[in-house]
Protein backbone atom coordinates (compact mmCIF):
# COMPACT_ATOMS: atom_id res chain seq x y z
CA UNK A 1 0.00 0.00 0.00
CA UNK A 2 1.33 3.64 -0.55
CA UNK A 3 2.05 5.78 2.25
CA UNK A 4 0.38 8.33 2.67
CA UNK A 5 2.09 12.05 2.40
CA UNK A 6 2.17 14.17 5.47
CA UNK A 7 0.28 17.31 4.67
CA UNK A 8 1.15 19.97 7.15
CA UNK A 9 -1.44 22.23 7.41
CA UNK A 10 0.18 25.67 9.02
CA UNK A 11 -3.15 28.04 10.86
CA UNK A 12 -2.87 31.01 12.85
CA UNK A 13 -0.69 33.08 12.51
CA UNK A 14 0.67 36.76 13.50
CA UNK A 15 -1.91 38.55 11.85
CA UNK A 16 -5.40 40.10 12.12
CA UNK A 17 -7.07 37.73 10.29
CA UNK A 18 -5.60 35.28 12.26
CA UNK A 19 -9.41 33.97 13.16
CA UNK A 20 -10.28 33.35 9.57
CA UNK A 21 -6.85 31.38 9.10
CA UNK A 22 -8.29 28.98 11.89
CA UNK A 23 -11.75 28.73 9.89
CA UNK A 24 -9.45 28.37 6.72
CA UNK A 25 -7.69 25.13 8.55
CA UNK A 26 -10.72 23.56 10.11
CA UNK A 27 -12.54 23.10 6.28
CA UNK A 28 -9.43 21.95 5.47
CA UNK A 29 -8.95 19.20 7.59
CA UNK A 30 -12.52 18.15 7.33
CA UNK A 31 -11.90 17.97 3.22
CA UNK A 32 -8.94 16.77 3.01
CA UNK A 33 -8.48 13.01 1.22
CA UNK A 34 -7.73 10.79 4.29
CA UNK A 35 -7.00 8.04 1.42
CA UNK A 36 -3.97 9.91 0.16
CA UNK A 37 -2.88 12.25 2.75
CA UNK A 38 -2.06 12.56 6.94
CA UNK A 39 -3.03 16.23 8.17
CA UNK A 40 -0.73 17.45 10.59
CA UNK A 41 -2.03 20.64 12.03
CA UNK A 42 0.80 23.03 12.72
CA UNK A 43 -0.58 25.98 14.81
CA UNK A 44 0.70 29.04 14.97
CA UNK A 45 -0.58 31.30 17.65
CA UNK A 46 -0.46 35.30 17.77
CA UNK A 47 2.79 35.42 19.32
CA UNK A 48 4.14 33.05 16.64
CA UNK A 49 5.04 30.33 18.28
CA UNK A 50 4.69 26.96 15.98
CA UNK A 51 2.57 24.70 18.30
CA UNK A 52 1.51 20.78 16.70
CA UNK A 53 -1.74 20.48 17.72
CA UNK A 54 -4.00 17.34 19.00
CA UNK A 55 -6.37 16.73 15.93
CA UNK A 56 -8.96 15.94 18.29
CA UNK A 57 -9.18 19.71 19.68
CA UNK A 58 -6.95 21.60 18.31
CA UNK A 59 -9.20 24.20 17.89
CA UNK A 60 -11.55 26.25 20.85
CA UNK A 61 -15.85 27.17 20.01
CA UNK A 62 -14.98 26.41 16.64
CA UNK A 63 -17.89 27.00 15.20
CA UNK A 64 -18.42 30.61 16.50
CA UNK A 65 -16.60 32.82 14.37
CA UNK A 66 -16.26 35.60 17.21
CA UNK A 67 -14.65 33.14 19.53
CA UNK A 68 -13.03 31.12 18.02
CA UNK A 69 -9.19 30.17 19.09
CA UNK A 70 -6.45 28.23 19.08
CA UNK A 71 -5.87 25.74 21.71
CA UNK A 72 -2.56 26.22 23.13
CA UNK A 73 -2.26 23.05 25.01
CA UNK A 74 0.30 21.98 22.26
CA UNK A 75 3.74 20.94 22.23
CA UNK A 76 5.82 24.06 20.73
CA UNK A 77 7.76 22.94 17.57
CA UNK A 78 10.49 24.22 15.13
CA UNK A 79 11.21 23.73 11.63
CA UNK A 80 14.85 22.54 11.27
CA UNK A 81 16.45 24.43 8.00
CA UNK A 82 17.21 21.94 5.29
CA UNK A 83 16.01 19.53 7.50
CA UNK A 84 13.33 16.95 5.09
CA UNK A 85 10.53 18.47 6.76
CA UNK A 86 11.37 17.61 9.80
CA UNK A 87 9.66 19.57 13.18
CA UNK A 88 11.43 19.53 16.45
CA UNK A 89 9.79 19.81 19.44
CA UNK A 90 11.00 22.21 21.54
CA UNK A 91 8.90 22.27 24.69
CA UNK A 92 9.24 19.59 27.45
CA UNK A 93 6.08 17.42 27.18
CA UNK A 94 3.75 17.03 30.50
CA UNK A 95 0.25 16.01 31.88
CA UNK A 96 -0.96 18.85 30.08
CA UNK A 97 0.54 18.46 26.39
CA UNK A 98 -1.94 17.21 23.83
CA UNK A 99 0.29 17.33 20.79
CA UNK A 100 2.87 14.49 21.51
CA UNK A 101 6.39 15.44 19.96
CA UNK A 102 8.24 16.53 16.93
CA UNK A 103 7.36 14.78 13.61
CA UNK A 104 8.08 15.03 9.38
CA UNK A 105 5.99 16.42 7.08
CA UNK A 106 5.97 15.95 3.31
CA UNK A 107 4.46 18.77 1.80
CA UNK A 108 2.87 22.21 3.56
CA UNK A 109 -0.75 23.67 3.02
CA UNK A 110 -0.05 27.39 4.65
CA UNK A 111 -3.29 27.80 5.09
CA UNK A 112 -2.54 31.85 6.24
CA UNK A 113 -3.56 34.72 5.86
CA UNK A 114 -2.58 38.69 6.20
CA UNK A 115 1.16 39.26 7.42
CA UNK A 116 3.50 36.93 7.96
CA UNK A 117 1.96 34.16 6.29
CA UNK A 118 0.54 35.50 3.41
CA UNK A 119 2.98 37.95 2.24
CA UNK A 120 6.06 35.63 1.20
CA UNK A 121 7.45 35.11 5.00
CA UNK A 122 6.42 31.72 5.71
CA UNK A 123 6.75 30.78 2.01
CA UNK A 124 11.16 31.70 2.26
CA UNK A 125 11.02 29.74 5.69
CA UNK A 126 9.79 26.84 3.90
CA UNK A 127 11.91 27.07 0.86
CA UNK A 128 14.76 27.48 3.08
CA UNK A 129 13.74 24.12 4.72
CA UNK A 130 13.01 22.07 1.52
CA UNK A 131 9.72 21.49 1.51
CA UNK A 132 7.18 21.77 -0.85
CA UNK A 133 4.18 24.12 -0.21
CA UNK A 134 0.73 24.96 -1.57
CA UNK A 135 0.94 28.43 -2.98
CA UNK A 136 2.92 31.07 -4.74
CA UNK A 137 6.52 31.74 -4.07
CA UNK A 138 8.17 34.43 -2.25
CA UNK A 139 7.70 37.14 -4.93
CA UNK A 140 4.24 36.99 -5.92
CA UNK A 141 3.12 36.44 -2.07
CA UNK A 142 4.79 39.54 -1.14
CA UNK A 143 3.69 41.25 -4.60
CA UNK A 144 0.13 39.89 -3.77
CA UNK A 145 -0.07 41.42 -0.38
CA UNK A 146 1.24 44.78 -1.25
CA UNK A 147 -1.70 46.37 -2.87
CA UNK A 148 0.42 49.42 -4.02
CA UNK A 149 3.13 47.40 -5.58
CA UNK A 150 0.20 44.97 -6.92
CA UNK A 151 -1.60 48.08 -8.21
CA UNK A 152 1.87 49.63 -9.63
CA UNK A 153 2.63 46.30 -11.70
CA UNK A 154 -0.63 45.50 -13.10
CA UNK A 155 -1.11 49.22 -13.99
CA UNK A 156 2.25 49.04 -15.73
CA UNK A 157 0.87 45.90 -17.47
CA UNK A 158 -2.32 47.51 -19.30
CA UNK A 159 -4.88 46.31 -16.71
CA UNK A 160 -7.85 48.50 -16.38
CA UNK A 161 -7.56 49.92 -12.65
CA UNK A 162 -9.27 52.49 -10.54
CA UNK A 163 -7.21 55.78 -9.57
CA UNK A 164 -5.44 55.43 -6.14
CA UNK A 165 -2.30 56.86 -4.32
CA UNK A 166 -0.41 55.74 -1.33
CA UNK A 167 0.08 57.29 1.86
CA UNK A 168 3.29 56.59 3.89
CA UNK A 169 3.17 56.85 7.72
CA UNK A 170 5.76 59.41 7.86
CA UNK A 171 4.46 61.92 5.11
CA UNK A 172 1.82 64.57 5.53
CA UNK A 173 -1.67 63.80 5.13
CA UNK A 174 -3.28 64.84 1.14
CA UNK A 175 -5.87 67.26 1.79
CA UNK A 176 -9.21 65.85 1.61
CA UNK A 177 -10.63 67.90 -0.69
CA UNK A 178 -7.77 67.93 -3.36
CA UNK A 179 -8.34 64.04 -3.18
CA UNK A 180 -11.69 64.27 -3.88
CA UNK A 181 -11.52 66.43 -6.77
CA UNK A 182 -9.17 64.29 -7.88
CA UNK A 183 -11.12 61.05 -7.16
CA UNK A 184 -14.77 62.06 -6.80
CA UNK A 185 -16.59 60.73 -3.52
CA UNK A 186 -17.06 58.41 -1.17
CA UNK A 187 -13.23 56.92 -1.54
CA UNK A 188 -11.99 53.76 0.29
CA UNK A 189 -9.32 53.99 2.74
CA UNK A 190 -7.10 50.55 3.29
CA UNK A 191 -3.72 49.36 4.62
CA UNK A 192 -1.39 48.59 2.10
CA UNK A 193 -0.29 44.92 3.52
CA UNK A 194 -3.39 43.66 5.04
CA UNK A 195 -6.50 41.45 3.87
CA UNK A 196 -10.48 40.54 4.57
CA UNK A 197 -11.41 44.10 4.80
CA UNK A 198 -9.05 44.92 7.58
CA UNK A 199 -8.65 48.29 8.09
CA UNK A 200 -10.92 49.35 5.02
CA UNK A 201 -12.97 52.19 5.19
CA UNK A 202 -15.52 54.35 2.99
CA UNK A 203 -15.25 57.62 3.38
CA UNK A 204 -18.16 60.17 2.57
CA UNK A 205 -16.82 63.55 4.51
CA UNK A 206 -13.48 65.05 5.93
CA UNK A 207 -13.92 64.27 9.14
CA UNK A 208 -14.33 60.66 8.61
CA UNK A 209 -11.34 60.96 6.25
CA UNK A 210 -8.87 61.73 9.29
CA UNK A 211 -10.24 59.53 11.35
CA UNK A 212 -9.53 56.42 8.95
CA UNK A 213 -6.48 57.58 7.83
CA UNK A 214 -4.94 57.36 11.30
CA UNK A 215 -6.79 53.95 12.26
CA UNK A 216 -5.84 52.21 9.07
CA UNK A 217 -1.97 53.25 9.88
CA UNK A 218 -2.39 51.04 13.03
CA UNK A 219 -2.14 48.03 10.84
CA UNK A 220 0.80 48.99 8.29
CA UNK A 221 2.86 52.12 7.74
CA UNK A 222 1.31 52.30 4.11
CA UNK A 223 -2.15 52.83 3.08
CA UNK A 224 -3.76 53.22 -0.10
CA UNK A 225 -6.70 55.97 -0.83
CA UNK A 226 -8.86 54.52 -3.59
CA UNK A 227 -11.67 55.46 -5.88
CA UNK A 228 -14.62 54.38 -5.17
CA UNK A 229 -15.80 52.23 -8.23
CA UNK A 230 -19.64 51.96 -8.38
CA UNK A 231 -21.10 48.60 -10.28
CA UNK A 232 -20.91 44.52 -9.30
CA UNK A 233 -18.33 42.93 -7.34
CA UNK A 234 -17.43 40.04 -9.00
CA UNK A 235 -14.89 37.63 -8.34
CA UNK A 236 -12.48 34.60 -10.63
CA UNK A 237 -10.88 32.02 -8.42
CA UNK A 238 -7.82 30.53 -10.45
CA UNK A 239 -6.24 27.16 -9.88
CA UNK A 240 -2.44 25.88 -11.82
CA UNK A 241 1.52 26.60 -12.38
CA UNK A 242 2.52 27.83 -15.50
CA UNK A 243 -0.79 26.93 -17.66
CA UNK A 244 -3.54 28.51 -14.73
CA UNK A 245 -7.16 28.44 -15.53
CA UNK A 246 -9.96 29.99 -13.54
CA UNK A 247 -13.26 29.03 -12.85
CA UNK A 248 -16.54 30.11 -13.68
CA UNK A 249 -16.79 33.94 -12.06
CA UNK A 250 -19.06 34.91 -8.37
CA UNK A 251 -20.66 37.92 -7.26
CA UNK A 252 -20.75 39.62 -3.44
CA UNK A 253 -23.61 41.68 -2.90
CA UNK A 254 -22.99 42.91 0.58
CA UNK A 255 -25.83 43.71 2.90
CA UNK A 256 -23.61 46.14 4.70
CA UNK A 257 -22.33 49.19 3.24
CA UNK A 258 -19.52 47.46 2.01
CA UNK A 259 -18.12 43.65 1.91
CA UNK A 260 -16.58 44.33 5.80
CA UNK A 261 -15.14 41.99 8.00
CA UNK A 262 -18.11 41.43 9.82
CA UNK A 263 -19.96 40.79 6.18
CA UNK A 264 -17.10 38.15 5.22
CA UNK A 265 -16.96 36.66 8.62
CA UNK A 266 -18.80 37.52 11.03
CA UNK A 267 -23.01 38.62 9.98
CA UNK A 268 -24.23 35.05 8.55
CA UNK A 269 -26.43 37.62 6.59
CA UNK A 270 -23.91 40.33 6.24
CA UNK A 271 -23.69 39.08 1.68
CA UNK A 272 -25.26 37.25 -0.61
CA UNK A 273 -22.69 34.95 -2.48
CA UNK A 274 -24.12 34.35 -6.38
CA UNK A 275 -22.54 31.35 -7.92
CA UNK A 276 -22.13 31.66 -10.61
CA UNK A 277 -22.61 34.71 -11.51
CA UNK A 278 -25.70 35.83 -13.31
CA UNK A 279 -23.36 37.58 -16.47
CA UNK A 280 -22.88 37.83 -20.34
CA UNK A 281 -21.40 34.82 -21.95
CA UNK A 282 -18.50 37.40 -23.21
CA UNK A 283 -18.34 39.43 -20.19
CA UNK A 284 -17.54 35.85 -18.43
CA UNK A 285 -15.09 35.29 -20.90
CA UNK A 286 -13.49 38.47 -20.03
CA UNK A 287 -13.50 38.02 -16.77
CA UNK A 288 -11.70 34.28 -16.75
CA UNK A 289 -9.35 35.84 -19.50
CA UNK A 290 -8.49 39.04 -16.94
CA UNK A 291 -7.86 36.64 -14.40
CA UNK A 292 -5.69 34.31 -15.85
CA UNK A 293 -3.90 37.51 -17.10
CA UNK A 294 -3.60 39.33 -13.51
CA UNK A 295 -2.51 35.83 -11.83
CA UNK A 296 0.45 34.96 -14.91
CA UNK A 297 1.39 38.85 -14.61
CA UNK A 298 2.32 38.71 -10.78
CA UNK A 299 3.72 35.53 -11.55
CA UNK A 300 1.46 33.35 -8.98
CA UNK A 301 1.46 29.76 -8.49
CA UNK A 302 -0.80 27.47 -7.24
CA UNK A 303 -3.92 29.30 -6.29
CA UNK A 304 -5.14 32.82 -6.40
CA UNK A 305 -8.70 34.37 -6.59
CA UNK A 306 -9.09 37.75 -8.28
CA UNK A 307 -11.67 40.64 -7.28
CA UNK A 308 -13.43 42.82 -9.91
CA UNK A 309 -15.87 46.08 -10.35
CA UNK A 310 -18.14 45.27 -13.04
CA UNK A 311 -19.58 48.88 -14.21
CA UNK A 312 -23.29 49.50 -16.00
CA UNK A 313 -21.20 50.21 -19.17
CA UNK A 314 -20.12 47.03 -19.17
CA UNK A 315 -16.62 48.03 -18.63
CA UNK A 316 -14.30 45.73 -16.18
CA UNK A 317 -11.90 46.95 -13.59
CA UNK A 318 -9.40 44.55 -11.48
CA UNK A 319 -9.33 45.34 -7.83
CA UNK A 320 -6.83 43.21 -6.77
CA UNK A 321 -5.59 39.79 -6.53
CA UNK A 322 -6.17 37.16 -3.13
CA UNK A 323 -2.77 34.87 -3.73
CA UNK A 324 -3.55 32.84 0.06
CA UNK A 325 -7.64 33.17 -0.19
CA UNK A 326 -9.97 32.03 2.32
CA UNK A 327 -11.04 28.30 2.59
CA UNK A 328 -13.86 28.97 5.12
CA UNK A 329 -17.53 27.14 4.79
CA UNK A 330 -18.65 30.68 3.02
CA UNK A 331 -15.53 31.18 1.53
CA UNK A 332 -15.72 32.12 -2.29
CA UNK A 333 -12.84 30.18 -3.97
CA UNK A 334 -13.63 27.01 -2.88
CA UNK A 335 -17.16 27.57 -3.70
CA UNK A 336 -16.64 28.61 -7.12
CA UNK A 337 -14.22 26.01 -8.30
CA UNK A 338 -16.75 23.41 -6.52
CA UNK A 339 -19.51 25.31 -8.95
CA UNK A 340 -16.93 24.99 -11.91
CA UNK A 341 -16.88 20.87 -11.89
CA UNK A 342 -14.42 20.79 -8.78
CA UNK A 343 -15.46 19.52 -5.42
CA UNK A 344 -13.57 20.85 -2.06
CA UNK A 345 -11.53 17.65 -1.68
CA UNK A 346 -10.26 17.64 -5.76
CA UNK A 347 -9.36 20.87 -5.02
CA UNK A 348 -7.03 20.43 -1.80
CA UNK A 349 -5.33 17.33 -3.68
CA UNK A 350 -4.66 19.12 -7.01
CA UNK A 351 -3.40 22.15 -5.14
CA UNK A 352 -0.89 19.75 -3.15
CA UNK A 353 0.01 18.27 -6.69
CA UNK A 354 1.08 21.57 -7.81
CA UNK A 355 3.04 22.26 -5.33
CA UNK A 356 4.89 19.05 -5.42
CA UNK A 357 4.96 19.87 -9.36
CA UNK A 358 6.95 23.26 -8.40
CA UNK A 359 9.18 21.50 -5.78
CA UNK A 360 9.91 18.92 -8.16
CA UNK A 361 11.06 21.30 -11.43
CA UNK A 362 13.03 23.38 -9.38
CA UNK A 363 15.37 20.81 -7.29
CA UNK A 364 16.59 20.60 -10.94
CA UNK A 365 17.65 24.31 -10.86
CA UNK A 366 21.54 24.54 -10.52
CA UNK A 367 22.74 25.95 -6.75
CA UNK A 368 26.40 26.53 -7.49
CA UNK A 369 28.36 26.13 -10.42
Amino acid sequence: MKRKLKVGILFGGKSAEHEISLQSAKNVYDAIDRDKYEPVLIGIDKNGRWLLSDQARFLLDEDDPKRIRLNSSSNAVALLPQGGGTLANVSAPDNNNTGGGGCTIDVAFPILHGPFGEDGTVQGLLKLAGIPFVGSGVLASAVGMDKDVMKRLLRDAGFPLGKFRTVYADEQVPDYDQICAEMGTPLFIKPANMGSSVGVYKIHNKDDYLCAIKNAFEYDTKLLIEEFIPGRELECSVLGNRSPVASLPGEVKSHHEFYSYDAKYIDDKGAALIVPADVPEETRRRLQELAIGVFKALCCEGLARVDFFLKEDGSIFVNEINTMPGFTRISMYPKLWDASGLSYATLIDQLICLAIERYETEKKIKTSV
